[in-house]
C-alpha cells in the first residue's frame, strides 16, 4: 500500500509543470548558516532539533498537507506522507511539542522566512530569491543533494 501511495504521489508530481525542479530548504538571506544535511533537516521539521549551531531557536514552517510540494518534501525527508505523521504529532503534542506552523503558499513561506530570524521552510528552487539562502536542495524522493 505504501509503495502504491509513493508511486501515485510521484506520478502526480511528474505531471506538474515544475516537476523537474528541486526543493530548496531555505532560511533568511542574512543567516550565518551555509548548509544543512538531510538528517538535520529531518530533525528540525520533526521538532527534534530546536536550536541551530548558533543557539537560535528554529522556527520551521510547512505548506498545507495537501500541497504537492509538501507531499514530495515529506516523502523525501521523512519517507512518509503528511497524513501518516498524524500519530507522531499527537504523541509530540502531549509532550508539549507542536508541529511546524503551516503557511498557505510558497510566497508566504518566503516572506515569513525572510523576515523571521531562525525560520526555515522549503519552496521550489526556482522560487527561492535574494530574500532567502538555500541550505539544502532536495531533488526528489530518491535523489537528494546539497546546494551548489
Amino acid at each position: 500500500m505504501r509503495r502504491l501511495l509513493l508511486v501515485l504521489v510521484l506520478a502526480s508530481w511528474q505531471a506538474l509543470p515544475w516537476a523537474e525542479e528541486s526543493i530548496a530548504v531555505v532560511v533568511a538571506a542574512g543567516s550565518r548558516l551555509d548548509k544543512l544535511s538531510l538528517d538535520t533537516a529531518k530533525l528540525i521539521f520533526k521538532r527534534k532539533s530546536m536550536v541551530d549551531a548558533y543557539g537560535d531557536r528554529w522556527i520551521p514552517v510547512n505548506l498545507p498537507p495537501a500541497h504537492p510540494l509538501r507531499r514530495i518534501f515529506s516523502l523525501a525527508v521523512f519517507d512518509t506522507l503528511p497524513e501518516d505523521m498524524e500519530e507522531y504529532w499527537n504523541e509530540q503534542y502531549f509532550q508539549g511539542i507542536n508541529p511546524p506552523e503551516v503557511l498557505s503558499s510558497e510566497e508566504a513561506v518566503l516572506r515569513f522566512v525572510a523576515a523571521t530570524p531562525a525560520a526555515i521552510g522549503y519552496v521550489r528552487s526556482a522560487q527561492a530569491d535574494a530574500r532567502v539562502k538555500i541550505l539544502l536542495l532536495v531533488r526528489s524522493a530518491a535523489d537528494l543533494g546539497e546546494p551548489p
